[in-house]
């Protein structure tokens, strides 16, 4: 009986050895990130290798050479829609990043295949979907893990940088959010309801195009009982904008006591500061 109990004891020992797992931290970490641009989305999958008191430039990872731009698997970007990359088109998809480093300035590669561990066996010309160039600029301070961000950015565009060691290289990529959302105001001005004008009123705001068709939408969004007071806001600003400062207040004013009547702190003390400083010109 003591021997099968024992026989037994060795048997799940022998057991947990084998399904037991060592963790250990990766060399480079995978990271992902993921930023919309406009109305574009974009997201970025790669492994951050750390200097570790290495020569990274120049030695490391040398000049004039395809660099797999991180470590591990492709460095992968993902844009939902086509974007613009050095006044060229680069249509929606995934690609792999690419860059041949060099002191003054660098090579960036978007090639079509992301599959791959690394750089190709391969290299196959008819897969670079885009090939940018673009400059160097020192960093004061040197950064110790490799890093990809999301700089930059504005309605229209973004800089997807690329930080190591005292080097940074900022790619700027365009997304054609002027031409979707013109498109969207366009379909939705054919049966447009009172938050369709609102929109489009603040888009045409807020982008600095055509104001006094901006302010007919406002008009229009703010018709019949008890309008928003965020549309009256915004149809204030815009005829500020116009110079219509006596209009502008009057509809402040008017935003004003929704805004009280809502208990929205925030849009009662803009639109105070607001009157005020229409008042004094």
């Amino acid at each position: 009986m003591l021997k099968k109990l024992f026989m037994l004891f060795v048997i799940v020992g022998i057991s947990s050895a084998i399904n037991a797992q060592i963790k250990t931290p990766q060399a480079s970490p995978a990271a992902k990130m993921e930023q919309v641009v406009g109305l574009t989305d974009v997201k970025v999958e790669y492994s951050r290798p750390a200097m570790k008191g290495r020569t990274i430039f120049g030695n490391l990872v040398p000049f004039g050479e395809v660099w797999r731009t991180g470590a591990n698997a492709n460095t992968k970007i993902t844009f939902s829609d086509d974007v613009t990359i050095g006044g060229k088109e680069l249509k929606k998809g995934t690609y792999a990043i690419y860059t041949i480093p060099n002191q003054s300035s660098w090579e960036v590669i978007f090639y079509s295949d992301a599959t791959n561990w690394g750089n190709p066996a391969k290299w196959d010309e008819t897969k670079v979907a885009l090939k940018t160039t673009v400059e160097v600029t020192p960093m004061p301070k040197k950064i110790e893990t490799f890093t990809l961000s999301f700089d930059d950015l504005s309605n229209n565009s973004g800089v997807l940088g690329i930080s190591w060691e005292n080097t940074y290289v900022g790619v700027k990529f365009e997304v054609p959010t002027d031409k979707t959302t013109l498109k969207s105001i366009e379909t939705a001005m054919a049966g447009p309801t009172k938050n369709d004008y609102f929109q489009a009123a603040t888009y045409y705001h807020t982008e600095g195009k055509d104001l006094k068709q901006a302010l007919e939408w406002m008009k229009k969004a703010t018709v019949g009982d008890d309008p928003a007071f965020w549309y009256l806001r915004r149809m204030s600003l815009i005829q500020a904008d116009l110079g219509d400062k006596a209009g502008a207040i009057a509809t402040a004013k008017k935003s004003l006591a929704a805004a009280e009547k809502a208990g929205n702190a925030d849009y009662v003390k803009m639109n105070k500061e607001s009157i005020a400083e229409w008042s004094k010109k």
